[in-house]
């Protein structure tokens, strides 16, 4: 049994049509990134309690919080950087989200990672342990174009953290977009970390994502090999079918409907279970 989520600000900035969405999908949880057009680190108090409010009277959970932390350059301020880290673990104990997601900072285009190298394990290390001691586990994302977007630089950052509280949110589009075949070349190395899955898909040929199943993300293939390893958290949907930028991504409605059903089918296929 694994439990659905997904990005609710990919259907629509607003609160009211996120929930009304949720409930017709049957999704009880969302990865909370942002609502009325503000990143979830940008809202006031008094909007994160509207926030609250909102979704305790509609039964729905906070998996995460699909924070930016570590979408910023390597080059930029991490002292700052560290402040809105606060701001997010904030957010995640009011509303009992067990995860936070983070990254592994941008490189500068066209410089060999390996130069930012010992800075990335440090700002990496340094984020870790301002969650040990608490329930409260970090999420790192492959994302394009940061320290941490292959396999071997994932497992790098995973091993020298090490720490339960710093664990894997195993996305295949985005290693797609990387040349990186997810299931064939990453997940055997990574499982031992993978604690949380992000559900989008994306072709080699153009780097396009496009509804699960559909493109070169092995996500039949890694689903199966998950249920059989007894995986039972949550798969994130992340659909980015009509526009992505950096902080956020945006789907609609009906698209985001329609990577529901994509996924729900490939659950289906892989006798999954779900709620």
């Amino acid at each position: 049994m694994i439990q659905l989520t997904g990005f609710a600000d990919e259907i629509s900035p607003e609160l009211d049509v996120q929930i009304e969405v949720l409930q017709s999908e049957k999704m009880k949880n969302v990865e909370f990134r942002g609502v009325w057009g503000k990143n979830v680190l940008k809202l006031t108090d008094e909007e994160l309690e509207r926030v609250k409010k909102e979704f305790d009277q509609n039964s729905i959970s906070v998996s995460s919080i699909g924070s930016p932390i570590g979408k910023i350059k390597i080059t930029d301020d991490f002292e700052q950087h560290l402040k809105d880290f606060d701001r997010a673990l904030e957010i995640a104990k009011f509303f009992h989200s067990p995860y936070i997601r983070v990254f592994s900072f941008f490189i500068p285009e066209g410089e060999d990672p390996g130069i930012y190298r010992d800075e990335v394990l440090y700002r990496m290390k340094t984020l870790t342990e301002r969650v040990e001691g608490t329930e409260i586990v970090l999420l790192h994302e492959n994302e394009k174009d940061i320290y941490g977007d292959t396999t071997e630089r994932c497992l790098e950052i995973l091993e020298h953290v090490n720490s339960k509280n710093l664990r894997c949110a195993f996305d295949p589009a985005n290693f797609v977009q990387c040349g990186v075949k997810p299931y064939t070349e990453a997940y055997s190395k990574l499982l031992p970390f993978i604690e949380y899955l992000h559900i989008k898909d994306a072709r080699f040929e153009d780097g396009k994502v496009v509804p699960v199943g559909e493109g070169d993300g092995e996500v039949r293939e890694i689903l199966s090999a998950l249920k059989i390893n007894g995986y039972d958290g949550f798969m994130s949907l992340e659909p980015h079918l009509k526009a992505a930028e950096i902080f956020q991504g945006f789907s609609g409605p009906d698209l985001f409907k329609v990577a529901t059903l994509a996924l729900k089918n490939i659950l289906a296929e892989t006798n999954w279970q779900w709620n």
